[in-house]
């Protein structure tokens, strides 16, 4: 690199992109190590969008940038990466530099989650104060409207984007990536525990690193909405001081991290989006990946560490002994940060993962995130003594959470049993996430917490007298937790209405965990686990039952398959203890679920014999699952494969008919391919299992094969339906052939 008297910014940049074909990652950060150091904020702010897109890939997904999400630390690069992009390294001293000259840099709107997008374009001032007074607006009209971020905020909307943009043929959700770790690193050093956020390792020459003051936009909105400006107002719209607290000075950094994640992770939905999507013809607006949704969890778990580190002494929201004692503003966020900036956006992110994710084991990310988010005693930072699962008593002082978040314990657990009882619960990993979800709701103290929850709720002589707006309540309502000095409405069953109310609409319809509709509801899933479990007990039998036995074909050498080529020993050991763990998670989820809903040992026994008395009939007559369309019955994931275990079954069987049934219903290069394809793991471990597929009869070369045959068959004077019978024969006694002489197929 030339010395920076002698090198003009435009040179600067135009080397640095040279040097991005050139030169190893090594090589490069040293250099821009330099750069930072020595040159002006001026020059510098010519090369930080390239800088930032170079890193992170840009927006459209065009860019990959460093492959933060591919990046792992068996890699050469990652301690370079990770270096480079700590929170107090060389990038972000960049940030800083340039923060302290209050540079923009711009973002479009369509970028913006559908929501925030939808309301700028109405002309309405989104929720969020972090897209307030920021809009630029060009002379093209709105179709090209710009939001102007500082560059904190331009760095973290960057950072925060790169988890959700698309990116072809990239597929993993591993918590060792650089990305996932950059998350955790940022949230640990932002939103801390213990002490207060360390202080820029920039400074300017007034000593201090000022916070963001608002532009004021050009033109004005037709309309404003009603809208909640920042708790911390004071400390992200105003200039602080030279003398003022440096915690006040540097807070501002903590909300817009956090409402960043926040609006680019969940806000994908609103109430009215979410409504409007139950109809057919509405597209999906976003759909989460698998890593998207374990990046949340992350975010969740650190945000319940974060609140939980409140001292005691701020806790109370009345006055008391320690009134005299200003709560700093770090401490203060801590109070509402889970209530007041994830609660409303978090409920409709899984709610719409709930209904939407496919009915497999992958939806197990889904499910810790919401486990996570409502169990916030885990993660108080307590060394507790562990405990047997039947003395984990959820402590009384965590009551208020669970009824200021009740919908999150009871529609979501409605939600989630719609899923359970179209799930294949034979499936060790399905029967896990039933089990989970019984075991976190039995225990002790728990359902009782909610059950007054929901009394309150519909007690009729605390009504709402008038309609508030979704998600926003004045000072005098409720909706001000930040000062224990403010006036609180302390009454709980206002405090549950207003939640509801916020989060469902003012017209939602309640149905109570513990109502007769749900219990219903319960007592079918409990029906479906122990038939289940049934299934799994015959599967695990009859298996045992052919292994004991030997083929009477092994006298010709018939018997004795090669198994182990599409089978090997060790997926037969596995499938077994697969059967015996699915049977002891269903098993503890009924022994759950009695708990939580008060059944008697002699209810359940009544139910499992009454599925019992009924099994034998039902099973002849009962249609796959299905549901109902425009132009009739649709099967569902589920009713493609119900019966799979019967193919199973006899793909399992060591003897003649299990290698015919293997050739006819297994991909024999179905290895080979789960290597080497592109395909996500899930999707090419769906295609290993046994299954009846008739997409080779839509292809031209087959179509065509048919038609000479038919026509063949007509030159020698046989019927359709005679051609129909020899072609099928044909094909078994092929399919015959290759499973008899398979082992010397394969030996030449």
């Amino acid at each position: 690199m030339a010395a920076p008297t002698l090198q003009q910014p435009s040179f600067l940049l135009a080397n640095l992109k040279a040097d991005a074909t050139t030169k190893p990652l090594l090589q490069r950060c040293q250099d821009l190590v330099k750069i930072i150091d020595d040159y002006p904020a001026k020059e510098l702010h010519l090369i930080f969008p390239w800088l930032v897109e170079s890193v992170f890939g840009s927006l459209d997904g065009i860019i990959a940038g460093w492959n933060l999400r591919l990046l792992h630390s068996r890699s050469n690069e990652y301690n370079i990466v990770m270096e480079f992009l700590n929170p107090s390294g060389p990038m972000m001293k960049l940030v800083y530099k340039l923060q302290a000259e209050e540079y923009k840099y711009e973002i479009p709107v369509n970028y913006l989650p559908g929501p925030v997008k939808a309301c700028i374009q109405e002309g309405v001032l989104p929720d969020c104060p972090l897209f307030h007074k920021k809009l630029q607006f060009p002379l093209s009209g709105l179709l090209t409207l710009n939001l102007a971020l500082n560059p904190f905020e331009f760095f973290m909307f960057n950072f925060a984007y790169c988890l959700i943009t698309p990116k072809v043929g990239q597929h993993g959700s591993s918590t060792d990536s650089a990305y996932f770790v950059l998350v955790d690193t940022y949230l640990k050093y932002f939103l801390p525990s213990e002490g207060s956020v360390p202080p820029s390792p920039f400074s300017d020459s007034r000593g201090s690193v000022t916070a963001p003051s608002p532009r004021s936009s050009s033109v004005s909105f037709a309309g404003y909405g009603v809208h909640s400006p920042s708790l911390l107002k004071h400390h992200i719209f105003h200039q602080p001081s030279v003398n003022a607290d440096p915690a006040a000075q540097e807070i501002w950094r903590s909300e817009t991290l956090l409402q960043m994640f926040v609006e680019i992770w969940l806000h994908h939905y609103s109430l009215e989006m979410y409504q409007k999507l139950q109809s057919p013809q509405v597209k999906e607006p976003f759909t989460p990946t698998e890593e998207h949704v374990l990046v949340v969890r992350l975010l969740v778990k650190h945000l319940h560490a974060f609140s939980n580190s409140l001292k005691p002494e701020q806790l109370s929201s009345s006055p008391s002994a320690h009134s005299h004692t200003h709560p700093s503003p770090l401490e203060e966020f801590k109070r509402v940060v889970v209530q007041r900036f994830v609660q409303q956006k978090l409920y409709l992110f899984l709610q719409h993962c709930f209904g939407h994710w496919p009915l497999d084991a992958s939806f197990r990310a889904v499910l810790e995130t919401w486990l996570s988010y409502i169990q916030p005693w885990r993660y108080t930072g307590e060394k507790m003594n562990p405990q047997p699962d039947q003395n984990r008593t959820v402590p009384e002082k965590w009551e208020v959470f669970v009824q200021e978040n009740l919908l999150m314990y009871t529609k979501l657990f409605q939600v989630f049993l719609n899923r359970a009882v179209r799930t294949d619960l034979v499936n060790a990993k399905n029967a896990l996430m039933v089990f989970r979800v019984a075991k976190v709701f039995s225990q002790p103290n728990l359902a009782d917490m909610i059950q007054k929850g929901e009394q309150r709720f519909l007690e009729p002589e605390h009504v709402l007298h008038h309609r508030q707006p979704r998600g926003y309540l004045t000072p005098t309502q409720g909706g001000s937790y930040l000062s224990s000095r403010q006036k609180v409405v302390t009454d709980m069953v206002f405090r549950v209405k207003s939640h509801v109310y916020a989060l469902e609409g003012q017209d939602c319809q309640y149905k109570q965990m513990f109502g007769t509709e749900l219990r219903g509801a319960v007592m079918k899933l409990i029906q479906i686990i122990a038939q289940a479990r049934q299934t799994a007990k015959r599967i695990s039998d009859h298996s045992n039952d052919m292994a004991a036995n030997t083929s009477f074909l092994s006298w010709f050498s018939l018997g004795s398959s090669d198994f182990s080529t599409s089978f090997s020993g060790a997926e037969l050991d596995e499938g077994g203890e697969c059967l015996k763990k699915t049977h002891e998670y269903l098993d503890r989820a009924l022994e759950n679920l009695c708990e939580i809903f008060k059944l008697t040992q002699g209810q359940l026994t009544q139910l499992i014999s009454n599925l019992g008395s009924s099994q034998d009939d039902g099973n002849c007559k009962q249609l796959p699952d299905c549901i109902q369309g425009e132009n009739g019955l649709i099967l569902t994931d589920l009713g493609r494969r119900q019966f799979g275990v019967h193919m199973s079954t006899l793909c399992s069987r060591p003897d003649f008919l299990g290698r015919l049934c293997r050739h006819y219903l297994t991909d024999p290069n179905s290895n080979t391919k789960l290597k080497h394809s592109p395909m996500s793991r899930r999707e090419l471990e769906r295609s290993r299992q046994p299954r009846l597929s008739l997409r080779p009869l839509a292809s031209y070369r087959t179509i065509l094969l048919l038609l000479l045959l038919y026509v063949f068959g007509a030159l020698l004077s046989f019927g359709p339906v005679s051609s129909t019978l020899v072609i099928l024969a044909g094909g078994f006694l092929y399919g015959l052939v290759m499973t008899l002489f398979s082992d010397k197929l394969k030996t030449h």
